[in-house]
């Protein structure tokens, strides 16, 4: 069907709409692309700019795994845990998990993305800097490293914890002198973590661990790790450890916060996380936290950087106190307003 030209002019849009779907077009139901793009997620959007596909489909390559993290896996997964697994201190455990090769391709597809302009979160709530690897498409190659690797180790450490991992939040966290230069004393969100370094230009930046929360040694130091490229380390999550500060360079690690749904509706569960143990003394000064403790200002002189996230102390509560935090308290208000003490903290102690 043709039409001249002067009798397309003369008719009404809606009339030549129908003659058009009569000669056979069709109006397009594809938005242009700019719009199509608006509507993508930043995951989407990554898709055509990735730099290593092969990350995207399965992390268990005999040249990114290491030999050891093989035998492992196959130990666990016939119910023993093998020699190579180091009990580094009391719950705190490693072994080498990827190759030089693996950190190396996978910094530069973090590189990539963060280069793409795409938007960027924060890894959690304490982290400034990283990448949840999860929003980049990363996440079912990583639950297949879960379910493969990781779990069956965490199963013979963590029994309790870990009759099965049924999600993970997974991130890169980078530590800097002049952004993050390390991470106040914490407890995960996680029910068993792994925590992988990636690089090796820096010194400094280890973990410092404490006790596990709620108990009446959880701010009493345990054990100090220095990270290795390529080395796991493997801990609850409500194992109290900071990231200690970096001296030089920039560390990046690949943490995975793996869960248990089925563990946190448990009885258990909540009886533990219900629990918590009068503390066995003052808290050693490794161990305090100016984000969550209340007489953080008694064991180390609060700054600037520490008022800024001490705002609502509350570790340990109240039924949980130590014989002498009552003086404590004072101190650390004396510390935290410079002198002109007024009340801070969430709940008190009775001083002795």
């Amino acid at each position: 069907m043709t039409m001249h030209p002067a009798a397309v002019r003369s008719i009404s849009s809606t009339a030549l709409l129908v003659l058009l779907s009569l000669s056979g077009w069709k109006r397009s139901k594809q938005p242009p692309p700019s719009a199509r793009n608006a509507t993508l997620t930043p995951e989407e959007r990554y898709v055509p700019l990735r730099r290593e596909p092969k990350l995207f489909e399965s992390l268990l390559r005999d040249e990114w795994l290491t030999s050891e993290a093989r035998a492992v896996a196959a130990a666990a997964w016939e119910g023993y845990l093998h020699d190579a697994v180091v009990r580094e201190s009391s719950g705190v455990y490693s072994f080498e998990l990827f190759s030089k090769a693996f950190c190396e391709t996978f910094l530069r597809e973090v590189d990539n993305y963060d280069a793409s302009g795409l938007p960027v979160r924060r890894p959690n709530s304490m982290n400034n800097y990283g990448l949840i690897v999860n929003e980049i498409g990363m996440r079912d190659a990583i639950t297949q490293l879960q379910q493969e690797i990781l779990w069956p180790v965490a199963r013979l450490l963590f029994p309790l914890q870990s009759t099965r991992f049924d999600a993970h939040h997974s991130f890169i966290v980078r530590y800097k002198e002049d952004e993050d230069p390390g991470l106040d004393m914490h407890t995960d969100d996680s029910d068993v973590t792994f925590n992988v370094c990636l690089n090796s230009n820096f010194t400094g930046a280890g973990l410092t661990f404490c006790g596990d929360a709620g108990t009446s040694r959880h701010r009493k130091l345990a054990f100090r790790y220095r990270h290795e490229m390529g080395r796991v380390v493997v801990h609850l999550g409500t194992k109290r450890h900071g990231a200690d500060d970096i001296e030089s360079g920039e560390r990046r690690n690949l943490i995975i916060w793996n869960h248990n749904h089925r563990w946190r509706a448990s009885r258990t569960y909540r009886r533990l996380r219900e629990r918590y143990a009068t503390e066995a003394g003052e808290p050693d000064t490794e161990c305090v936290s100016y984000t969550h403790d209340r007489d953080y200002g008694a064991f180390k002189p609060h700054t600037d950087r520490t008022r800024e996230h001490a705002n609502r102390p509350w570790c340990p509560p109240e039924q949980a106190c130590y014989d002498t935090m009552g003086e404590r308290l004072l101190e650390d208000e004396y510390s935290y307003y410079g002198g002109r003490p007024r009340r801070r903290s969430q709940g008190m102690c009775p001083a002795t």
